[in-house]
C-alpha cells in the first residue's frame, strides 16, 4: 500500500528590487520591461515580452531609478532615454501605508 503523500505548499516566486536589493513576493514588485522594439516602459501586467526589472514599491527606490538612470540601463542591458525616464516618472505605485491610510479615511467618511 502507498502512502499518502502531505499537501505541498504553493510556491510564491520571488524577486528583487534593484535599488533596495530586498527580496519579496513577484507580486508586490512593480516590473519595467525594454520591450523588443527598445522601449522602455512600467509593464502593469507582469507578462510583456522584453528583459525585465522589479521594483518596490517605495518612493525612495523609484526617486532613485528616475534620478539615477544607470540603475536601470544596467539592470535592462539597455540605454534609457530621457523620453522613457519621464514616462517612468509619471508612473508612481501607491505604497501599502499610503493605501491603507486612505482606505481608512474613506471608511471613517472624511
Amino acid at each position: 500500500m502507498a502512502k499518502k503523500q502531505g499537501h505541498r505548499p504553493k510556491h510564491v516566486p520571488q524577486r528583487t528590487c534593484i535599488v533596495c536589493r530586498q527580496k519579496t513576493d513577484k507580486r508586490r514588485l512593480t516590473r519595467i520591461v525594454c520591450t523588443p522594439d527598445q522601449q522602455v516602459v512600467v509593464d502593469k501586467t507582469g507578462k510583456q515580452n522584453g528583459r525585465g526589472a522589479y521594483v518596490c514599491d517605495q518612493s525612495g527606490c523609484w526617486q532613485k531609478i528616475t534620478s539615477q538612470p544607470g540603475i536601470l540601463n544596467q539592470a535592462l542591458k539597455t540605454k534609457v532615454s530621457s523620453e522613457d525616464l519621464t514616462n517612468i516618472a509619471v508612473y508612481t505605485p501607491q505604497a501599502p501605508e499610503t493605501a491603507v491610510a486612505e482606505r481608512s479615511k474613506s471608511d471613517s467618511g472624511q
